[in-house]
């Protein structure tokens, strides 16, 4: 009998240790070491304000030297362009963002302003030549870009790229093909964004026969992929396109896509409406039901929006 009792307990004891040993493994396989999301860095500087000196200030000036915010090589003053400084070429950079995305204007990273920059996004610029905006009237911003690169002029609240390029008047049958590394389940989302912007432009989109002579070519791409605008992985950049006639639409193949909304997945259709946008010659818009604002959460679904449409009959005076 004791030696039966004595089994028991052994028994018991090793059921123990197995189960204490499977949980800690499973705890040590948390995401207790995942991997940073690219935007998560503005979370830890929220409230700073022009004067103060706290690490990461300079990972944010990166952020707004890229969407179009900030410009220290073209600046007169170059003092703190390498540190965690900040400086008045900051706290206006920031100024302008909060006015284009119609957060109170104060220069501090609030909360709201936080909140907003650490939103996935399309990866082309707000402003590019740092002279215009995405509302019209009110602030200028006294920065400009280096030469060779496309900026926006803002009429209301769409916009267009500088000079207004757009295809030409024999070109309003464009085809679009899809590269080799675009998944088959794409396929069908992103024809159907061709198809809304059919309905309302008179433009005409149909699949190319073979992809090398297409006027519109998509893709799915990770990190650095040859055009001068790498992806950041997931919860960053989304997807980037250009202005006419570039003809490129780019997916960042890191983020976790989805046909319809699910939560913790981006919409495919909802991004190639927005970058379909750019290949036709819209910028951003500062009307957050837009399909050409520039942020879209996970599991959302837009559709085109009266800005949307006002702004591609004005570009292309229809």
């Amino acid at each position: 009998m004791a030696l039966k009792i004595s089994a028991l307990f052994s028994f018991i004891f090793l059921l123990f240790l197995v189960l204490f040993v499977s949980c800690h493994a499973k705890k040590s396989e948390r995401p207790n070491n995942k991997k940073p999301l690219p935007f998560d860095f503005i979370k830890q500087l929220e409230g700073c304000h022009k004067g103060e000196k706290i690490k990461g200030i300079q990972e944010l000036k990166k952020y707004l030297e890229k969407y179009g915010y900030l410009d220290y090589h073209h600046s007169r003053n170059k003092t703190h362009e390498n540190d965690d400084e900040f400086d008045d070429l900051l706290e206006s950079a920031i100024k302008t963002y909060q006015f284009n995305y119609h957060i109170n204007v104060t220069g501090v990273l609030d909360s709201e302003t936080a909140s907003k920059m650490m939103t996935p996004r399309c990866g082309v610029a707000d402003i590019v030549n740092g002279t215009s905006r995405m509302r019209a009237g009110g602030m200028k911003n006294q920065y400009s870009h280096g030469k060779g690169r496309k900026s926006i002029h803002t009429v209301a609240h769409y916009s267009f790229f500088e000079g207004n390029p757009r295809w030409p008047p024999s070109s309003t049958h464009l085809t679009y093909g899809f590269s080799r590394s675009t998944p088959a389940e794409a396929r069908e989302p992103v024809s159907k964004a061709f198809e809304k912007w059919a309905s309302a432009t008179h433009f005409k989109f149909s699949l190319a026969q073979n992809v090398q002579n297409a006027n519109l070519v998509i893709g799915f791409y990770r990190g650095n992929h040859g055009d001068n605008a790498p992806f950041d992985g997931p919860g960053g950049t989304l997807a980037h396109a250009f202005a006419p006639t570039n003809g490129r639409f780019h997916y960042d193949a890191d983020e976790s896509w989805s046909v319809g909304a699910i939560p913790g997945r981006h919409d495919l259709e909802t991004v190639a409406l927005h970058e379909i946008g750019h290949l036709l010659g819209l910028g951003h818009s500062s009307v957050e039901d837009a399909i050409m604002y520039a942020r879209i959460r996970d599991g959302e679904i837009k559709n085109l929006h009266a800005d949307d449409i006002q702004g591609i009959r004005a570009l292309y005076n229809v």
